[in-house]
């Protein structure tokens, strides 16, 4: 197994990503977060672009799960095509996580061959972002390394769960031979341990950690009524 994907096993991933209507948007603050999340004990980080992995690479020794958000026709989608992970390599990602939703990628032809191609010519495992068990299968067949949840509730053939969806994931592990990541809406300790006690891999934690617009307007919508 890979170095950077067997360090990642049984921890915390920690998520530093911000948009820019954050003030924490940029490689500053992100590189910050992802010092912290390193000294409080997570084993991996999950990074948008290659300046923020850039960023964090050159401050943090854990594995970086690099991803690069693009839109294409109008639709934002997980490091869509291979020039983007070849930048996302050369800024410094261990491992690199695609978009495998079936209505962003509906020929399994052209997911094998982006999933083939990091893979032998970036050396690099993948990590295969899905919503669905089908899209988990269809990833795992294809060559993936990892299986993650990410897409759940984020996709047209999904539904938004509140809280994590813990069914999908131990639907993921039971049906494909992939490790399977747990991510998307994971925001508490007990999920955490929940997801590792249902077979997750690793569990990737986001918002709960490194949003704080979000975690506080979590408690500002507590003041009213």
């Amino acid at each position: 197994m890979n170095q950077a994907v067997e360090k990642i096993r049984g921890g915390l991933v920690v998520s530093c990503q911000a948009r820019e209507d954050n003030p924490l948007y940029g490689p500053v603050f992100m590189a910050a977060m992802a010092v912290a999340a390193e000294r409080a004990g997570a084993v991996g980080i999950r990074a948008n672009r290659p300046d923020d992995v850039a960023a964090i690479r050159a401050r943090v020794n854990l594995p970086i799960i690099g991803i690069y958000k693009k839109k294409v026709d109008g639709v934002e989608i997980i490091t869509p095509d291979f020039e983007l992970a070849r930048e996302i390599v050369a800024a410094g990602a261990d491992i690199v996580a695609i978009s495998c939703a079936r209505y962003q990628r509906p020929l399994d032809e052209a997911l094998g061959e982006l999933i083939l191609r990091i893979k032998r010519d970036l050396k690099t495992p993948v990590m295969a972002d899905v919503g669905t068990v089908e899209e988990g299968i269809t990833a795992a067949r294809l060559g993936a390394d990892l299986v993650a949840s990410t897409l759940q509730g984020y996709t047209p053939d999904t539904v938004w769960t509140v809280g994590p969806d813990v069914e999908l994931l131990s639907r993921l592990v039971a049906s494909q031979p992939c490790p399977v990541v747990a991510e998307g809406r994971y925001s508490r300790p007990e999920h955490v341990r929940e997801a590792l006690d249902r077979g997750a891999y690793a569990v990737v934690v986001g918002t709960a950690i490194t949003n704080p617009m979000a975690i506080t307007a979590g408690f500002v919508a507590a003041t009213r009524r």
